[in-house]
């Protein structure tokens, strides 16, 4: 299958923002409502069905040991299509552990009914372990 798209970068919108600062202030709150109640999320090898469930998950996550914040690089509008490319900031709560800045891939689909939801979420961040 061969598909064409055009991809314009721009300044990444405010519901990305607001997801991102959800984890990063670790209060999984009405920044998750970018997500279709449907959504599937595909991080690593995470594959969460449905709002509530990647929002319990990536509370879980981050309720490991350590405080996230989340760098806009560049983001690119395609449409249906959204990419993101950052870096996170992992500042673990054990000191002796050193601060980590991951890159960050995410593509975000959005859903056909409702374009300003996201229906699927897929993404990489490393380090695979700490």
């Amino acid at each position: 299958m061969t598909a064409t798209r055009t991809f314009t970068k721009t300044a990444p919108p405010e519901w990305l923002l607001a997801m991102w600062k959800e984890i990063d202030d670790k209060t999984f709150g009405a920044g998750f409502d970018c997500f279709a109640e449907n959504a599937i999320c595909n991080l690593g090898v995470a594959d969460w069905h449905g709002r509530e469930t990647i929002r319990e998950n990536l509370r879980a996550f981050i309720d490991r040991g350590f405080t996230a914040h989340h760098d806009v690089a560049e983001y690119w509008d395609g449409g249906s299509l959204k990419i993101f490319h950052g870096v996170v900031t992992m500042t673990f709560d054990d000191p002796s552990k050193a601060i980590v800045k991951p890159t960050m891939t995410h593509f975000f689909y959005m859903d056909e009914s409702d374009p300003s939801k996201v229906s699927r979420w897929v993404g990489s961040v490393g380090p695979i372990e700490f």
